[in-house]
């Protein structure tokens, strides 16, 4: 939410509560990857680039690709005009998403396992950050089972860094939202958990699934 937005709450609480209750009953009938779709639209609308990142975010996670994302916004032409869905697709490259690759000529394969090699050197109860095929992940190795996290902060995609963990605690160094390196959970200063990915131990090897 921005400064603004947390001003009017503050300052006439009762008006702005009823507008989004008003947002929130518009959107329980759809589905949450199509409710993100159209708040992407909006937010590249109003021009919001803290909006845009954080629902874009969102977006991607809902089940969202990067070709559906560019979809939705040339389906929105009419609405938008070529100025906005261009400063939309500075903002989005900017954030070197992988779900973008393939717009800076990267070649688009189909979801598969990856190996992790360098997981192997981490000892038990601790966490690591791997880099693997154009991503980053955080990996921790449990007393019962290893878990993957994407290395991104679900508010506005920015990358964390392995400085930013410290103790069991990461901390994104963009809004200071903090997620227990072990189960991904947020924390502090933020709502949402860190992105897990699915992974195995397949002949001696942990491998990632995306």
């Amino acid at each position: 939410m921005s400064d603004a937005l947390k001003f009017l709450v503050q300052a006439r609480p009762e008006a702005m509560g009823h507008y989004f209750s008003f947002l929130k009953d518009c959107g329980t009938r759809l589905d949450p990857k199509t409710r993100n779709l159209i708040s992407v639209i909006t937010k590249v609308h109003a021009q919001t680039e803290r909006g845009l990142r954080q629902y874009l975010v969102r977006a991607l996670r809902e089940g969202c690709s990067g070709e559906e994302i560019l979809d939705a916004l040339l389906m929105a032409f009419p609405a938008l005009g070529l100025a906005k869905i261009v400063w939309a697709v500075d903002v989005i490259l900017a954030m070197e998403l992988p779900e973008f690759a393939f717009a800076a000529g990267a070649v688009q394969v189909q979801p598969h396992w990856h190996d992790l090699p360098d997981a192997a050197g981490i000892p038990e109860g601790a966490t690591r950050r791997i880099e693997c095929d154009g991503r980053a992940v955080f990996v921790h190795h449990g007393a019962q089972r290893w878990r993957v996290f994407d290395s991104r902060c679900p508010h506005q995609s920015t990358d964390i860094p392995q400085l930013a963990l410290e103790g069991g605690t990461l901390t994104c160094p963009r809004h200071g939202w903090q997620f227990d390196a072990a189960s991904g959970a947020c924390t502090a200063h933020g709502d949402q958990p860190l992105r897990e990915w699915d992974c195995r131990l397949h002949e001696g090897r942990l491998q990632v699934f995306w």
